[in-house]
């Protein structure tokens, strides 16, 4: 095996080009999809409470709203929240069932139960049976983001894992760009179809993901974390070679191996109350504040009520302007997985992120606040809300997830993660569950005002973000393991001088010294 090392030798950056990682980079790509399924049902159950085919349904007459109907703001609240709540259901457990199954298994049953959701929502005209469908799809959803996440940080290379990790928001926004589509052409019929077009639509990429998932393989670290160290050997190839030298692929195999032996070495067991001991306390306390900081820029109140919240407001093309900012929104996913990977840090791009959605929220208000009926407030409200929706994507929503897998060590990264996603989707659920008060007509009727409370929280998250967030661009996943052991403050991470990689590189060439190599391609890895 070692004198494999011979044969390829590479002059370009260690771990290679996303081109040179290109198989790895696809697997990711079939595994993200899982991510597609939420955006698309947010941006379209969202549009559907500015809907009359839906409201003629679930909604009632009303000649003073400008579309002609109404919904009671409780339903409004429950069919947006109850995706929310069995999302956080799901992920608190992901943690105990990763404990026994694969990622791939996770992903398999949230296809199926996604499919008996679909099917319940397509066929009732009941509220209370759409409400038990709106809970079964978000059990559904909750597993499709934490374990697809999961699966991308642990399958990344580190140069790439910012990247590929981002694939989260990239698809996240397809799908909503697909949901705010569909809706726009189907919202002029008048009977059930209108709706059940979407919702039938939901189908799609669960199954594609289902069959996609059958030449995907396994997480190569949960495997190790399993002792199933031949199989994850034969994923870690799958995954890598091919694609990058054979110095490179060896010297990641061995540091992986070591990091979850030096892992396992600390800890006997993995229980959701290690998350909460020594050093893994800090980890679980940096994962949870950057999810959180998600729903604290005020992005899920948009995708979920946005359409709602401009046909309340009187503005024309409600539809249509959903759908530029889905667009938008895409575009700045793409502009921030390069920045990510070229231009700046996680820590930087995040605080740019939230001072720019604090502005967007507060000049939407303030705007309002000045001239609330004003021909001028309109397009202001527009403009300001499509700014956010592309700064989000492009900075917090990038590099949300890429930093929460990232932070968190290996053994626990499915528990940690998945109650992390479990906290986010909590609080997108009052989010969703208190935003028709502020906004719908028959209660406090806010309207833009409502962004006073959103700028605010993304001003919390500014301070977060510059006092605790640590840089981890271009480590490994056993490096920052080391990192953290060693208590580093995060100002300190970028100049921490990590020993693992070296002594894993020290072993690797006593062997080839062993083996009668003494090309030392080992060390020419250090010094490129």
């Amino acid at each position: 095996m070692l004198r494999r090392l011979l044969l390829k030798r590479s002059g370009s950056t260690p771990g290679g080009t996303l081109w040179d990682n290109r198989r790895c980079l696809l697997i990711c790509c079939i595994v993200a999809t899982a991510n597609m399924q939420y955006g698309f049902d947010s941006a379209a159950i969202g549009a559907l409470q500015a809907m009359p085919g839906f409201l003629a349904v679930f909604g009632y007459k009303d000649p003073s709203n400008p579309i002609g109907y109404n919904i009671d703001s409780t339903v409004q609240r429950l069919i947006t929240s109850l995706l929310t709540l069995g999302s956080f259901l799901s992920s608190l457990v992901a943690g105990a069932f990763s404990a026994y199954l694969g990622r791939r298994q996770a992903l398999w049953l949230a296809c199926i139960l996604n499919a008996a959701a679909c099917a319940i929502q397509i066929a009732t005209t009941s509220k209370g049976v759409l409400y038990l469908g709106r809970l079964l799809i978000g059990f559904a959803n909750g597993f499709f983001v934490t374990f697809s996440n999961v699966y991308t940080s642990e399958a990344a290379p580190a140069h790439l894992r910012g990247v590929m990790v981002a694939l989260f928001a990239y698809w996240v926004n397809i799908g909503s760009i697909l949901g705010a589509v569909i809706d726009n052409y189907s919202k002029n019929r008048l009977d059930k179809t209108s709706y059940q077009i979407p919702l039938a639509c939901l189908y799609i990429v669960p199954t594609i993901l289902f069959v996609g998932l059958f030449f995907v393989p396994e997480s190569p670290r949960w495997l190790l974390h399993q002792g199933k160290e031949k199989q994850a050997r034969q994923a870690f190839e799958k995954l890598r070679r091919g694609t990058v030298d054979d110095t490179t692929f060896e010297i990641e195999w061995a540091e992986m191996v070591k990091g979850v032996e030096e892992e396992k070495s600390l800890a006997t067991s993995v229980s959701v109350i290690d998350m909460f001991k020594g050093v893994d306390l800090r980890r679980t306390l940096l994962c949870y504040g950057m999810i959180a900081c998600q729903t604290a820029s005020g992005v899920w109140f948009l995708i979920g009520y946005q359409t709602y919240f401009y046909s309340v407001a009187g503005i024309t093309k409600a539809f249509e302007y959903t759908i530029m900012n889905t667009c938008l929104g895409f575009i700045g996913v793409n502009i921030g997985m390069y920045a990510m990977r070229h231009l700046v840090g996680r820590r930087a791009i995040l605080m740019i992120g939230a001072t720019v959605g604090c502005l967007c929220h507060l000049s939407s208000a303030i705007a309002s606040s000045a001239d609330p009926a004003g021909v001028r407030t309109g397009p202001v409200l527009v403009t300001f809300t499509a700014l956010f929706m592309f700064s989000y994507n492009a900075c917090v929503g990038a590099a949300s997830y890429p930093v929460a897998t990232e932070l968190v060590s290996s053994r626990l990264r499915a528990w940690t993660v998945g109650t992390a996603t479990s906290l986010g989707y909590l609080l997108a659920w009052l989010t969703n569950f208190t935003a028709p008060y502020f906004i719908n007509p028959t209660d406090l009727d806010w309207g833009p005002k409502y962004g006073y409370i959103w700028a605010g929280s993304n001003f919390l998250c500014i301070i977060f973000f510059f006092f605790c967030m640590p840089e981890m661009k271009g480590r490994t996943l056993e490096e920052l393991d080391e990192i953290f052991a060693a208590r580093v403050p995060a100002r300190k991470f970028p100049e921490y001088q990590c020993v693992i990689k070296e002594q894993v590189v020290q072993t690797v060439k006593a062997q080839e010294m062993e083996a009668g190599i003494d090309d030392k391609p080992a060390s020419k890895f250090m010094e490129n």
